[in-house]
C-alpha cells in the first residue's frame, strides 16, 4: 500500500517501513503488493492464491506455504501496513490535531481503493479481520499522544479518554465514506473535529471511573 500519511491515521493503509533487502523481503513485497493489486481489481470472491502468485510472478508452492490462503495473504498486507513511523500530527491545538488526523483518515479511504477493499474483505475472513484489528488497536494507541498534549496545555481535564476523544472525532468520517458512500467531506471532518475537541474541553470525555489516557494504551 502506498496511500502515505494520507491513509496512515487509523484507515489500514499506512506506508510500509523499508526493511533489510533479500530474497525473502523482496517476495514477501511482490506477493503483497499483488495480493492489494488484485483485491481492488476482482474483490475478495475472485481473489486466490494462484492469482496472487501469477501476478507477483513467484511460484504457488511457495505462496502456499509461506501464507496458506487468501485469509493468510490479507492478514500480511495488514500487518505488513503497521511496521511504519506513521505519528499524528502535533499542530499545537487539540482541535488541530484532530483536524489533521481526519483528514489523513478521509484522504485514506476516498484516495486508496485497497482501503476500503481491505476493510470490506475482513467481513469474510477471521484473519484479515484479526489483522485488521490489530492494526487498528495500534493506530488508536499512537493517536493516544494527541489528547496526551492536550493534558499537558491545560486544553483538557485529566483523566479525559483518548481512546474515545479519538473515536468521537474520526466516526464520522467513516460514517460518511464507507456506509453512507458519500465520498469526501471536508467540512463534516472538520466539524467533527472541532465538536469532540470542544466537548472534551469541557470534561465530557473524563473517565470517571479511572485514568483515560494511560488505561487506554
Amino acid at each position: 500500500m502506498t496511500a502515505g500519511r494520507a491513509a496512515s491515521a487509523i484507515s489500514g493503509t499506512a506506508g510500509v517501513a523499508r526493511r533489510p533487502g533479500g530474497r525473502n523481503a523482496r517476495i514477501r513485497a511482490q506477493v503483497l503488493e499483488a495480493a492489494r493489486e488484485l483485491l481492488v481489481e476482482r474483490g475478495f470472491d475472485a481473489l486466490s492464491v494462484d492469482a496472487v502468485a501469477e501476478r507477483a510472478a513467484v511460484h504457488r508452492t511457495t505462496v502456499y506455504r509461506r501464507w496458506r490462503d487468501v485469509g493468510g495473504l490479507l492478514a500480511d498486507v495488514l500487518d505488513a501496513a503497521g511496521d511504519d513511523g506513521w505519528q499524528p500530527p502535533d499542530t499545537g491545538t487539540l482541535e488541530g490535531d484532530l483536524v489533521a488526523v481526519n483528514g489523513e483518515v478521509e484522504d485514506g479511504l476516498t484516495g486508496e481503493p485497497v482501503t476500503a477493499a481491505l476493510i470490506v474483505a475482513s467481513f469474510r475472513s477471521s484473519q484479515a479481520a484479526e489483522a485488521l484489528q490489530r492494526f487498528w488497536e495500534e493506530r488508536y494507541a499512537r493517536c493516544a499522544v494527541v489528547v496526551e498534549r492536550a493534558v499537558a496545555r491545560g486544553e483538557v481535564p485529566e483523566g479525559t479518554c483518548a481512546r474515545r476523544v479519538i473515536v468521537a472525532a474520526t466516526a464520522p468520517v467513516y460514517q460518511q465514506v464507507l456506509l453512507l458512500r458519500g465520498g469526501a467531506d471536508p467540512l463534516l471532518a472538520r466539524q467533527a473535529a472541532a465538536g469532540v475537541a470542544l466537548a472534551a474541553s469541557r470534561g465530557s470525555f473524563v473517565d470517571d471511573e479511572g485514568p483515560g489516557v494511560d488505561d487506554e494504551r
